[in-house]
């Protein structure tokens, strides 16, 4: 009777608090998916990553059932794309639907995916790949262009924040709250959303006139009255004017589909027009 008790503790993995999976192995997971997120093709995209990440977790989920093991593998393969460091709240959740419910739950967990890469990956792509990095990209370019080192230092610590710390985060939720995580913050979503683009407008629209420099050396003549335009007027009631306007021209070319290769060349034009002629400087 020893013998056959000693013989099943050694098949199945101890349980912590009734799950199979311990957060050591989350974490290794989360670890493995942000060595691997480059593991990319264009057929499933990054669905070789998850199969790297998840390979020892799901293995201890189905212990000595090969053919459940190979069948979960195979369903990791399938196609999946979402940004990479909050993809870890899919992936987690489908562990631990997994541990749950085996090899039944494999439908389901590619269903959750399916279903939400899509908007999870316009969430993440929005806060992540476009408003975090505009809103400390301005601050860390603004730094450095007054000579702080602090303003490259700043920019890298937010880089290994995103690209470490909020991807092995996300597993963490994802397997700890699993769906629960998704549909109790629906409603929360949009407003979060919305108060971060209200926030990046903000702290952008702030930056133009410290990061844009642009100024007129245009005068008016009245007699002998010699009156300067920037600094009678755009320095002391208009401050900041002239590159609000040279942002939002370049912001309106962006929309009408101009590139930023004619942009630029064209801002290059105008700099050279306006220094000869003597209009700004």
């Amino acid at each position: 009777m020893s013998k056959q008790i000693e013989q099943e503790s050694m098949k199945a993995p101890a349980e912590e608090n009734g799950r199979l999976l311990t957060d050591k192995d989350i974490r290794k997971c989360a670890w493995r998916w942000c060595m691997s997120v480059n593991g990319f093709n264009y057929e499933t995209q990054l669905a070789p990553s998850v199969v790297f990440s998840e390979a020892d977790a799901l293995k201890k989920i189905y212990r000595d059932d090969d053919a459940a093991y190979r069948d979960s593998l195979t369903n990791s393969a399938k196609y999946f794309n979402v940004t990479p460091p909050v993809a870890g709240i899919l992936l987690g959740a489908g562990l631990a639907m997994e541990e749950k419910n085996g090899t039944a739950a494999l439908g389901a967990v590619q269903d959750l995916k399916v279903g939400l890469m899509g908007s999870l990956s316009g969430i993440g792509d929005a806060i992540i790949w476009i408003l975090i990095p505009t809103i400390f990209g301005s601050i860390s370019a603004y730094l450095a262009q007054s000579g702080n080192p602090i303003g490259a230092l700043l920019f890298v610590a937010v880089n290994l924040v995103f690209s470490l710390g909020v991807k092995i985060k996300s597993w963490d939720l994802g397997y700890h709250f699993g769906t629960q995580l998704v549909t109790n913050l629906a409603d929360k979503v949009a407003a979060l959303t919305e108060a971060m683009s209200v926030l990046g407008l903000t702290v952008v629209g702030a930056l133009i006139p410290s990061v844009v420099k642009l100024s007129t050396k245009l005068t008016i003549n009245i007699g002998d009255v010699s009156f300067g335009l920037q600094e009678g007027l755009f320095d002391k009631i208009l401050l900041g004017l002239l590159p609000v306007c040279a942002t939002a021209i370049v912001y309106q070319l962006i929309k009408k589909g101009v590139s930023t290769n004619k942009i630029i060349l064209g801002i290059i034009v105008f700099c050279w027009l306006g220094a000869a002629f003597g209009f700004i400087g």
